[in-house]
């Protein structure tokens, strides 16, 4: 494997201009003055309940500058003022790290938002100036000149990544977060930007901070050659998240069985962040119903990778994404002061979740297991999880039976001590 990152990693991700109620789109008083309007200190409590489900990493969503869903940066070296400050954020670092708990941050260097005011700044010099080099614009366009933009949004507007003071922006950025007190990075749209310019950023990165865990997100395509090229510690699975939530919705185990067998391929190069849910999809429970987010998360828990739980899967909150403006605002809720004022309906998720959670603790060989399929039927499905190395001979089987418990549902883990029924 490449670069840093620890096997004992369970990300906590979290949304952060979402969970702490902070305006997206329409805002007013001193949010819409660009005021700072300290909320951060609202995840506060939320943090310590993730450690004290026995995660050990928060993965946060972004938190820097920008117009509005936070995607759309306008400074990466200020933090949002609907979130707070520095202050606020290096005090969330602090705790997190008191707690036991690394602390991802979210990169946006795909793109920044139209407002940025580097772009600004090339659209008013023309194409001659140093800003202008940073982004691909069409200066002779009909109607003015364009921006090359990410996947036709108009208000994302693509760096040059040929360009090297593009690379020293990105690497600068990304030390001085660390030298903060950051611990990780998930880079967005990773797929959409050239693997060598990550492979020339990287190095620079690690020179500094060489423990530091670097994600990228990648959707589809070759995750293998990505990584080597790119020299990504690792990508988010995306096929196994589409073959979990797939093969429960459509009964037909097949489908993760071959998935499985993938995922091991990965593994052997790789260590994927691997995930049921995050702040661009639909959430697991209105996916799969209850008893197939908890089988859901008994896979994600058994494993190879780092997995990372999307804040309130463990509550079993339910969320669909649509294809519109606001689409998103369901799977990126606000979170109640403290988990002491949610409802109980969700409480047998959270032991479920704990559960779960302690049985990945006790078996950190399992970041870097193999799976093997022994059986597999439309609704019931036996895999092996196996060590490797130092932790050749360690096992876990893990049955999935769609038909137990009057078709609900039900996973039973066995081996190394084992004996759990979910």
């Amino acid at each position: 494997m490449v670069g840093g990152g620890t096997r004992d990693d369970l990300w906590w991700h979290v949304y952060p201009l979402g969970a702490v109620g902070a305006p997206i789109r329409e805002r007013q008083g001193d949010d819409a003055t660009g005021g700072v309007v300290h909320r951060l200190d609202r995840l506060t409590p939320w943090v310590e309940r993730a450690a004290g489900l026995g995660l050990t990493g928060l993965q946060l969503g972004p938190v820097f500058a920008s117009s509005t869903h936070g995607y759309d940066t306008v400074d990466h070296d200020t933090v949002d003022p609907r979130l707070g400050d520095r202050a606020d954020l290096e005090r969330l670092f602090a705790h997190a790290h008191g707690l036991g708990l690394r602390v991802m941050l979210d990169g946006v260097f795909n793109h920044v938002g139209a407002e940025h005011p580097l772009f600004r700044q090339a659209l008013a010099e023309g194409p001659g100036s140093s800003a202008a080099r940073l982004f691909r614009i069409d200066w002779s366009a009909p109607g003015g000149p364009r921006a090359a933009t990410f996947e036709g949004h108009d208000r994302l507007v693509t760096l040059n990544h040929d360009e090297p003071a593009v690379a020293d922006l990105v690497a600068g950025v990304m030390t001085r977060w660390l030298d903060a007190g950051a611990d990780a990075w998930r880079l967005d749209a990773a797929y959409a930007v050239p693997p060598e310019f990550w492979s020339r950023v990287l190095p620079r990165v690690r020179s500094a901070h060489p423990d530091v865990t670097v994600i990228g997100e990648v959707i589809h395509g070759d995750y293998v050659d990505l990584v080597a090229r790119s020299g990504l510690d690792g990508v988010t699975q995306y096929e196994l998240w589409k073959a979990v939530w797939s093969s429960l919705t459509d009964r037909n185990l097949f489908e993760l069985a071959w998935a499985l067998k993938r995922h091991t391929g990965f593994v052997e190069h790789f260590r994927p962040m691997t995930f049921v849910g995050n702040h661009d999809v639909t959430r697991i429970a209105s996916r799969v119903g209850d008893r197939g987010a908890v089988l859901a998360l008994a896979v994600l828990m058994t494993v190879g990778g780092s997995p990372s739980v999307y804040y309130g899967d463990e509550d079993a909150y339910r969320g669909v994404k649509e294809e519109r403006l606001g689409g998103d605002d369901a799977v990126r809720p606000v979170l109640p002061a403290s988990p002491a004022e949610l409802s109980a309906l969700g409480a047998w998720m959270v032991e479920a979740t704990r559960t779960l959670v302690g049985l990945r603790r006790r078996h950190p060989w399992l970041a870097d297991a193999r799976t093997e399929v022994v059986a597999t039927a439309n609704e019931q499905l036996t895999y092996r999880s196996v060590g490797v190395g130092a932790d050749h001979g360690r096992t876990l089987t893990v049955e999935l039976d769609l038909m137990a418990g009057g078709g609900d549902g039900a996973a039973r883990i066995t081996g190394e001590g084992e004996s759990l029924s979910v």
